[in-house]
C-alpha cells in the first residue's frame, strides 16, 4: 500500500506515542504447555516487539508518515529497538526509562497462536516529556495512544481538530485504568477475548460515553465487529493468510494500521475493516511485530 491522500498541511500522519519494547519468542511444542523440567526448542529469538512498535512499523510499510516517542531503557534491549527503528528509516524520538526497557517473552506453538508474558517495566508517576512529543504532535493529522500510563497524560496536549485512537486490547470493560483512554479517543479498538457475552453492549458504552464516533472489536479467526455513528454493530469478515502461518503477533497492531490507512485516505468503515483483516493476515506470515 502507498499513500497519496495524506499531505496537507501535515508533516505527519501517524504519530504513536508509547508501546516499544523487546520480544523474546520461545517455540513450544504445544499451548498450554505441561509442565516438565526441560523442553528442548528451537533458537530462542530476541527481535523488536510491543504494540507501539508494532503499529508505527505497519503504518510506516503502509506509506503513511509516523513518528514514535517512547520512553526505553539505556541498556542492550533499547539499543535493539533503537538501531531496528533506524534501520527501518522510521523516526524515533525517546527519553531514558530508569526501569529500562519494556520486555515480553512469547510462547508460540507449531500452529502459530501465542501466550506473551509481558514485563511493562512501569515507572510511577513518570511522564514523557511534552518537548519530546509537542513538536509531532501540533505536525500530526492523527495519534495512536498506546495504553501505557504516561500516555494517557497526552491527551491534554492534542490539538483540536487532530483525531486521537488507541488499542485496548483484552480490556474486560471493567478495569479503570483503561477508562481514560476508552472514552477519550476518537476511534477505539479492542479485542472480544475478556468480553464475552458483553461484547456490543461494551462497545456500545464506549461509543455513548466516551468521544468515539467508531469502535472497532477484533474476534480473532472470526474477523471484526464495527460500531460506527451509533448505527447497528455490524459484522466484518477475517482475510485468509497468503501464506503459511508463521505466529500471530503483531497480527492486531497490524489490523490497527491497516484500519488507521483506510480512516486517513477517506475510506469507509467497511473498506477500513477489510484493509484491517488483509493486513492482519499478511502478518500471521511474518515473524514478530514488524510489517
Amino acid at each position: 500500500m502507498t499513500s497519496k491522500n495524506t499531505i496537507g498541511d501535515h508533516a505527519l500522519d501517524v504519530l504513536v506515542v508509547g508501546g516499544t519494547g523487546v520480544d523474546t519468542t520461545v517455540r513450544v511444542p504445544e499451548l498450554p504447555l505441561p509442565y516438565a523440567d526441560t523442553y528442548p526448542v528451537p533458537p530462542v529469538v530476541d527481535r523488536i516487539g510491543n504494540t507501539g512498535s508494532g503499529v508505527a512499523l505497519w503504518c510506516h510499510s503502509m506509506g503513511l508518515r509516523v513518528k514514535l516517542v517512547d520512553l526505553i531503557g539505556e541498556d542492550p534491549q533499547g539499543a535493539l529497538v533503537r538501531d531496528h527503528l533506524a534501520g527501518r528509516g522510521l523516526d524515533f524520538a525517546w527519553a531514558p526509562s530508569e526501569a529500562g526497557t519494556r520486555r515480553s517473552v512469547l510462547l508460540v506453538d507449531p500452529g502459530g497462536r501465542r501466550l506473551s508474558l509481558h514485563d511493562p517495566r512501569p515507572v510511577d508517576g513518570r511522564r514523557l516529556p511534552r518537548d519530546l512529543y509537542l513538536p509531532a504532535l501540533r505536525a500530526t493529522r492523527h495519534v495512536h495512544l498506546t495504553i501505557v500510563d504516561f500516555s494517557r497524560h497526552v491527551y491534554a496536549d492534542i490539538p483540536a481538530g487532530t483525531t486521537v485512537s488507541t488499542d485496548l486490547h483484552d480490556w474486560d470493560g471493567e478495569n479503570d485504568y483503561h477508562r481514560d483512554f476508552a472514552y477519550s479517543s476518537d476511534l477505539v479498538f479492542m479485542s472480544a477475548t475478556a468480553l464475552g457475552g458483553r461484547r456490543e453492549e461494551v462497545m456500545r458504552d464506549i461509543a455513548a460515553r466516551g468521544r468515539a464516533g467508531v469502535v472497532v472489536c477484533t474476534d480473532g479467526a472470526d474477523g471484526c465487529h464495527v460500531l460506527s455513528d451509533g448505527d447497528r454493530v455490524r459484522h466484518f469478515p477475517a482475510q485468509p493468510p497468503p501464506g503459511p502461518v508463521v505466529d500471530s503477533v503483531g497480527a492486531g497492531d497490524a489490523f490497527v494500521s491497516g484500519f488507521l490507512y483506510g480512516r486517513l485516505t477517506g475510506r469507509p468503515p467497511e473498506d477500513c475493516a477489510r484493509l484491517g483483516a488483509l493486513a492482519g493476515a499478511r502478518a500471521c506470515t511474518v515473524a514478530g511485530v514488524d510489517g
